[in-house]
């Protein structure tokens, strides 16, 4: 977007009146022209390169989740444990800030 702006400048330019009336702002500002004209061709390249490069490796990655389907269900079953751990673990915490009573003793060992 930004060459593409640098491009529209230097058209706008290119088309202003005082370009008609100066010899030398006229040859400045069509060496302006070309050079935008010439990064926005460049910037274009590199970005289409760009996803080239990037989208077989989107492919590639979709088509693993469905190969691995028990690492999938590994990561779900170690994010429920870990949810477990934590809501046992803040009964624990409530259960040691009690008053050390039989019963309260009794939860807190099991």
């Amino acid at each position: 977007a930004m060459s593409k702006s640098a491009v529209k400048i230097s058209s706008d330019l290119l088309s202003n009146p005082l370009c008609e009336q100066d010899a030398g702002f006229l040859e400045m500002v069509t060496a302006f022209d070309t050079a935008m004209k010439r990064m926005d061709a460049f910037n274009q390249e590199k970005v289409s390169m760009a996803w080239a490069a990037v989208s077989p490796s989107q492919i590639r990655l979709s088509r693993f989740s469905s190969v691995f389907p028990s690492l999938n269900m590994a990561v779900k079953r170690r994010e429920q444990t870990l949810q477990d751990y934590k809501r046992l673990q803040s009964k624990v915490e409530k259960y040691e800030e009690k008053e050390r009573t039989g019963p309260v003793l009794a939860k807190l060992h099991q």
